[in-house]
């Protein structure tokens, strides 16, 4: 598989093109590779240090440790982000080009409304700019990103 080009690159290219597809393609299968919580991440490392290899030895494969795993992703899922919409990424490619300093109350609704869908959040409207500037800032580095 071809190695991944500059984010930079991908930013410029015409998102009907079947290489903006595949690097799409790519993106979104690494973000499935991440783990989903906390039980996939201790299922790496057991497999990585031995101990799965060990404990299916001796308890075989119903050892109970896919239930397990599947608890603790459950109790302590990963924040993984889902991917933007077709309408989110339009209207965040339209705010950022204005590239002001001033949020409306309507603009203010619909980045968090964006923010914590994708991200998974619950924040709610506030009139402190600087509490709010992080929600910009992550919205930003999600959309450069993702773009």
């Amino acid at each position: 598989m071809e190695e991944f080009k500059d984010e930079e690159y991908y930013n410029n290219l015409d998102k009907r093109t079947s290489e903006y597809k595949e690097w799409k393609a790519q993106f979104e299968q690494k973000q499935e590779e991440q783990s989903n919580g906390l039980g996939d991440t201790v299922a790496k490392i057991t497999k990585a240090t031995g101990i799965e290899k060990a404990v299916k030895t001796l308890f075989g494969d119903s050892c109970g440790c896919d239930e397990r795993k599947e608890k603790l992703n459950e109790l302590f899922p990963a924040n993984k982000p889902l991917c933007l919409e077709p309408d989110e990424h339009a209207y965040l490619a339209e705010w950022f080009s204005k590239n002001t300093n001033q949020i409306k109350p309507t603009d203010q609704r619909r980045l968090l409304e964006i923010y914590n869908r994708v991200l998974r959040y619950n924040k709610k409207p506030t009139n402190c700019a600087s509490c709010f500037k992080s929600v910009v800032r992550s919205l930003r580095k999600y959309y450069e990103a993702y773009s």
